[in-house]
C-alpha cells in the first residue's frame, strides 16, 4: 500500500532540483554575458594605441594641486592640443589668478607670462622629449610603455598604476583613470618612492576632436588675449584666443607687425637663433627696445627702477641630505632689491632672487624642464643654472654639482613660500 505522503515529498524534492538548476544556468548565464562584456588590459592597450593614430586634437580643463610642501598648491589647467605638433598649456594660481601660458608653434616654444608681459622662446621638440601629467599622450605612453602595469575595471573608469617617467627622481609611480566610454582622462595622482601622492590632476572636462581657430595657437595672440581679458577681469588667465567665430565673442588678433616690441612680445631680437645650434631661449620684455639698439652696437636701455620692489627673502623649504645655508645677501641699490642665498655642503649652490627690470632681450642656449607649477629653464654645461619665474619675482639656482632633479625638488618647495 502506497504511503500518499511519500509521493509529495518526492515531487517536492524533484520541482526543488529542478528550480536549483534553472537558477544555476541563469547565474552561469549572466557571468558568461557579464565576461563578454568587460575588458582585459590587452584590449584597452590595443584601444588606446588607436585613439592616439586617429587622434586630431583635443581640449582639456582640471585641476592640478601640488602635495610638495605643508599647504597644497592648487594650479587651473587648460590644455589644447592640434596636430600635428600644435600645444597650448595655460597654469592659473588658483589664489592670485596669475597665468603663464606654454606654447608651441611653427616658430618654436614659448613661455608667456602676459601680467609681466614676458615671454621666452626655444628651439626645442618640447613635449616629446619630456612627459606631462596634463598631457593626454604622455599619459598614453606611459600605460603602453610599461610591461608590468597594473589594471583594474571600476564601475565608469579603467584604471592604470604604471611607472611614472618625468624629470625627477622623486615621482615613480603614476594612477591613471581613463573614462570608459571614450578613454578621456579623468584624474592622475603621481606618488614617490614612499606612495605619497604628490601631484594630483583631476580633468573637469576633456573633449576629443576640439575646434581650434586660426590664431589659437599664435604667440602674439595668447599674450595680447590673456592681458585684454586680464584688464577686464581682474585676472589673465585669458580669453581663447582660437574662437571660431567672431560672433562668440573672439576678437581679431592685432597685427603682429604693428605690435612687436610695445607689447613684450620676442622681438626681431631673436634672429640669432640658427639652425643646429641646439634650444636657444630668447626673452623679450615691454620697453626692451634695446634688442635692436644691441644689435647696432649700442648701449640698451633699461627701465627706471621702482622705489619699492622688496619681496622679502624666500628660502626653500628643502635641501639635499647634508646641504646647509652658508648666508644670505639682501642687496638693495638704486632701488633695485634682490637676494643672494648661498648653500654648502654635499652639493654647493646659489639661489638667486629678483624683480627683473625691463631690458634687452637676452639670448643664451637653454632647454624647457616642466617644474609642475611652472616652466623653468636650464641653462650652461659645467655650471647649470635653473631659472624661472612666479609672481614678477625671477629665480635662479646655480651650481657645478647639483643634479637637475635636485634643482626641480628645491624650485618645487620655494613655491609654497613664494605663494604667501
Amino acid at each position: 500500500m502506497h504511503n500518499p505522503e511519500v509521493k509529495t515529498c518526492a515531487k517536492g524534492d524533484d520541482v526543488m532540483r529542478r528550480i536549483s538548476w534553472m537558477l544555476a544556468m541563469v547565474l552561469v548565464l549572466s557571468a558568461l554575458l557579464a565576461a563578454c562584456g568587460k575588458k582585459d588590459a590587452a584590449a584597452v592597450v590595443k584601444d588606446l594605441n588607436e585613439v592616439v593614430g586617429e587622434m586630431e586634437s583635443y581640449q582639456g580643463a582640471g585641476v592640478m594641486t601640488l602635495h610638495t610642501g605643508e599647504t597644497p598648491q592648487q594650479y587651473k589647467v587648460e590644455v589644447w592640443h592640434q596636430k600635428p605638433s600644435y600645444y597650448r598649456i595655460a597654469l592659473t594660481n588658483a589664489k592670485k589668478d596669475i597665468t603663464q601660458i606654454v606654447l608651441r608653434n611653427d616658430e618654436g616654444v614659448f613661455v608667456l607670462t602676459p601680467s609681466q608681459n614676458k615671454s621666452f622662446r626655444f628651439q626645442s621638440d618640447w613635449p616629446d622629449n619630456q612627459g606631462q601629467v596634463y598631457l593626454y599622450e604622455t599619459l598614453i605612453r606611459s600605460i603602453t610603455g610599461d610591461t608590468t602595469r597594473q589594471f583594474a575595471d571600476e564601475k565608469e573608469s579603467y584604471v592604470f598604476d604604471v611607472a611614472a617617467n618625468y624629470n625627477t627622481h622623486a615621482l615613480v609611480r603614476q594612477k591613471i583613470w581613463l573614462n570608459k566610454s571614450d578613454y578621456a582622462p579623468k584624474q592622475v595622482e603621481v606618488s614617490d618612492s614612499n606612495a605619497n601622492v604628490v601631484v594630483d590632476v583631476k580633468f573637469d572636462s576633456f573633449k576629443f576632436g576640439a575646434d581650434f581657430g586660426k590664431d589659437a595657437f599664435d604667440m602674439q595672440r595668447n599674450m595680447t588675449a590673456a592681458t585684454e581679458e586680464g584688464n577686464k577681469t581682474g585676472t589673465d588667465a585669458g580669453v581663447a584666443p582660437g574662437e571660431k567665430t567672431d560672433d562668440a565673442g573672439a576678437q581679431q588678433p592685432a597685427d603682429p607687425q604693428a605690435k612687436q616690441g610695445a607689447d613684450g612680445a620676442v622681438s626681431d631680437g631673436q634672429s640669432g637663433i640658427s639652425e643646429g645650434s641646439g634650444q636657444q631661449a630668447v626673452e623679450g620684455s615691454e620697453g626692451s627696445s634695446g634688442a635692436a639698439s644691441e644689435q647696432n652696437g649700442e648701449e640698451p636701455t633699461l627701465a627706471e627702477p621702482k622705489e619699492s620692489d622688496s619681496f622679502g627673502v624666500i628660502q626653500p623649504t628643502y635641501a639635499p641630505e647634508g646641504v646647509k645655508l652658508k648666508d644670505d645677501q639682501i642687496l638693495e641699490e638704486a632701488g633695485d632689491y634682490s637676494v643672494l642665498l648661498r648653500y654648502e655642503g654635499t652639493y654647493n649652490y646659489t639661489i638667486f632672487e629678483a624683480r627683473p627690470q625691463d631690458r634687452a632681450v637676452s639670448l643664451a642656449p637653454s632647454r624647457l624642464v616642466d617644474l609642475g607649477f611652472t616652466a623653468g629653464m636650464i641653462s650652461g654645461d659645467a655650471l647649470q643654472t635653473l631659472t624661472w619665474t612666479v609672481d614678477g619675482v625671477e629665480y635662479r639656482i646655480t651650481s657645478a654639482d647639483l643634479p637637475e632633479n635636485e634643482m626641480v625638488r628645491i624650485a618645487t618647495s620655494m613655491q609654497e613660500e613664494s605663494g604667501k
